[in-house]
């Protein structure tokens, strides 16, 4: 998978509404992708590294609700926007419910809170891949951790760290001479 800065999936059937889009986003630092339809949407998201995807509802064969379903499933971390000329208290549930959607707009949208809300929508993606690189890395300090006390299973870290700031446990003079021995040093 190609990974871009931000990258933007923008998926309409109407081509109208992409250029409009388009022309919104023209003066903002996005690598704009384009897809008139569900499955087209989906091979691009399977080639490219998307950071938000804005989506219509009503389309042809797949419905931006069950699109944006699918990519919560297969793309957690993709922030996902709708877009519908047909406002409806049902299809904004059900958006919200099956999509995971962070954003519902109405056509015709209003450039500033859509311009607004993808910038966040942007910093919420790199937050979320943030965490879970830090994530990965507790996780992988954990392993590292388990099998240093494994290896050595007489030494526990101490409770507070001595003059230079490590964290060494109180060590008798047998425990010192053993571990010499052990190290091979006289």
């Amino acid at each position: 998978m190609k990974e871009t800065n931000n990258c933007i999936l923008l998926v309409d059937d109407e081509a109208q509404v992409v250029s409009a889009l388009r022309r919104t986003l023209m003066d903002k630092d996005y690598e704009i992708f384009s897809a008139q339809s569900g499955q087209e949407a989906l091979k691009i998201l399977a080639t490219q590294a998307i950071k938000v995807v804005i989506c219509d509802e009503r389309m042809p064969g797949m419905s931006g609700a069950e699109l944006l379903s699918i990519i919560s499933l297969r793309y957690p971390t993709t922030v996902r926007i709708m877009l519908t000329g047909y406002a409806t208290l049902e299809n904004a549930m059900k958006a919200v419910n099956q999509g995971e959607i962070s954003r519902f707009f109405s056509k015709p949208w209003n450039d500033f809170e859509l311009k607004f809300a993808i910038r966040s929508a942007i910093e919420k993606y790199n937050q979320e891949i943030k965490v879970r690189e830090l994530m990965a890395l507790v996780r992988t300090q954990h392993l590292k951790l388990k099998h240093l006390k494994q290896a050595n299973p007489g030494v526990q870290p101490s409770e507070k760290p001595d003059d230079h700031g490590h964290y060494m446990p109180e060590l008798t003079d047998q425990e010192i001479a053993r571990i010499l021995k052990d190290c091979q040093i006289n």
